[in-house]
């Protein structure tokens, strides 16, 4: 996220994607769910940023959610990024660029 590295949690297991970020009053850092293509924010705490992250870790779009919302598949996703609100701006994560996990 140009050149910084920010703390993550993977979400990879079914039990944890469905979990997410769920019952949180925040996150520091972001949360990698993998594999999904979509997110909702039904009794969430706190806006978020989510990312649509390719097979290859390019960002196909980054959205603002607030909670109680329904967000659109993105098809081509097959990652979601997932932090705080205004997190992704103040990182210069912005679509096309690529994020490297690791």
């Amino acid at each position: 996220m140009a050149g910084r590295a920010v703390p993550l949690e993977i979400a990879a297991s079914l039990r944890a994607r469905t979990r997410g970020l769920l019952g949180r009053d925040g996150i520091e850092g972001a949360m990698l769910l993998t594999p999904a293509n979509s997110v909702h924010t039904f009794r969430m705490r706190f806006p978020i940023d989510v990312a649509y992250l390719s097979r290859d870790f390019r960002v196909l779009a980054v959205r603002t959610m607030h909670p109680g919302r329904l967000g659109r598949p993105r098809f081509r996703a097959r990652h979601l990024l997932e932090a705080e609100a205004g997190a992704m701006r103040n990182w210069g994560l912005v679509r096309g660029a690529r994020v490297r996990i690791g």
